[in-house]
Order: structure tokens, then sequence, then C-alpha cells
């Protein structure tokens, strides 16, 4: 039983200044093209919502509003298309992909699904630096966690961003770029129904943190991957339970 809901919602301000999880943990070696920052900011406003599931994408109208080409869109919406962000319809063109509880059910499932080995792997192999990532990022992941519990809905984009930082410190160490790659991908596909559906489960998922980093620092692997397993699960269980998304098959 969840001891704390709240909603960070999309139509407030504090939801719509919040980033792209992805694009604000990836280094950039190079300055970006004008069609790479175009692709992080319409895969940005996917995720959190601000282009909503269903959404027409007009090529026009996207042109004037990420001031790029008609012919840049067209790849940048294939290329998110092959994401699962976006959805080809044929003649009609683009739409933001759509969400059901079918649909996330199934991106929780492949999530669990790489974290969970990626959690193995990296208890096995990570050293002392590996243990200074992870309690460096569960040390801000908690701090504000704290002060969204305390009503402060402006920190909600550092708030995210910090509890991707500390899921990908716990596997960091798992010794694979193309399984983090892949969850990195999947993790957002699910934030965006976290971000859809407004959800916040406040202690109880501050708690499930503590109990991750935990387990990280006496490597119980076994222990860390049931309470992933329930962190996640729970969290798909209230957002279909409070019919926060649709029913439909997806």
């Amino acid at each position: 039983m969840l001891r704390s809901l709240d909603v960070v919602h999309p139509r407030t301000p504090s939801y719509h200044r919040s980033v792209n999880v992805r694009a604000a943990r990836e280094v950039d070696l190079e300055p970006a093209t004008q069609g790479e920052r175009a692709y992080r900011r319409i895969r940005t406003d996917i995720v959190f919502g601000r282009l909503v599931p269903g959404q027409r994408l007009t090529l026009d109208r996207l042109r004037e509003q990420y001031e790029t080409s008609v012919g840049t869109l067209r790849e940048i919406l294939s290329r998110l298309a092959s994401e699962g962000l976006v959805s080809a319809e044929g003649a009609r063109g683009f739409e933001v992909a759509p969400v059901s509880a079918a649909n996330l059910e199934q991106v929780a499932s492949m999530r669990l699904l790489l974290e969970c080995h990626a959690l193995r792997e990296s208890f096995a192999a990570g050293d002392m630096d590996w243990e200074g990532r992870v309690v460096a990022a569960h040390h801000k992941l908690a701090a504000m966690e704290k002060r969204m519990a305390a009503g402060e809905r402006t920190v909600a984009e550092t708030w995210k961003r910090y509890d991707w930082e500390f899921h990908h410190a716990l596997i960091s160490a798992c010794g694979s770029q193309v399984l983090l790659a892949t969850h990195a991908s999947i993790y957002d596909r699910y934030l965006r129904y976290q971000m859809v559906a407004g959800l916040y489960r406040g202690e109880v998922a501050s708690r499930e943190h503590r109990k991750l980093l935990q387990y990280a620092m006496e490597r119980d692997a076994a222990a860390a991957e049931r309470t992933l397993s329930k962190h996640v699960q729970d969290c798909v269980d209230h957002i279909v339970a409070a019919g926060l998304i649709g029913r439909a098959a997806g």
C-alpha cells in the first residue's frame, strides 16, 4: 500500500522546466549539429510530455518550433520511431507514440530484465571508485527527494535527473557499453510513462533507494534485485490501478 502519492502534472511550470534525462547525462565531445540539437529538443519534449501521446507531428509546425528543415525533421522522426517514441502513420505522417497499460508493462519488464542483469555484473565487478559513484549519486538524489517531500516541486527536473544518475551508477560497472546504452533507451521510455502519469511516490520510493544503496555496499545482488523489482512493479501497478493512462493494448 503506497503511503504517499503526489503529482508532478504536465500543466505545471515545474513540469515544463524539466529536461531530458538522457540529454542531461550525455557529455559532448564536439558541438552538436543543428539537427542533433533539434533531435534532443524533440526527444526531451516527448519524454517529458510536452508533446503529448497521440499528438500529430505536423512538419510545418515542427519546422518553426524547432528551427530546422523538413528534411531533417523527417530523419529525426524516423530516428525517434526506431526508439519507440514516435509512430509512423504511413500517408498520415508521424505522431507521438501512444501510451497504454500493456505497453507500460512491456517497457517495465524490459527495464527489469536489463537492469537486474547489469546489477549482478556491476556488483561483482565494482571497485572503490564504483562505490564512490554510487554513494555520491544517492547523496544527490536523497537531497532532492527531501525537497520534493517538502513540497518543493520546482526541483522536479533535478530530482528526475538524479534518480537516473543513481540507477545508472548502480549498474555502471557492468562492463558492457551496449548493455548500458540499451538500458538508457528503455529507461527513458519508462520515464515517459512516469511523467505522463504524473506519479511521485514519496517516502516509499526514497526508502527503496536507501535499500539499494545498502545492498550495493554489501554487494548483495539478490536483495538488490528484489528491491528493484518491487520498486518498478509497484510504480506500474499504481499507474494502472489509478487509471492514470489508457488501458488499450500497445
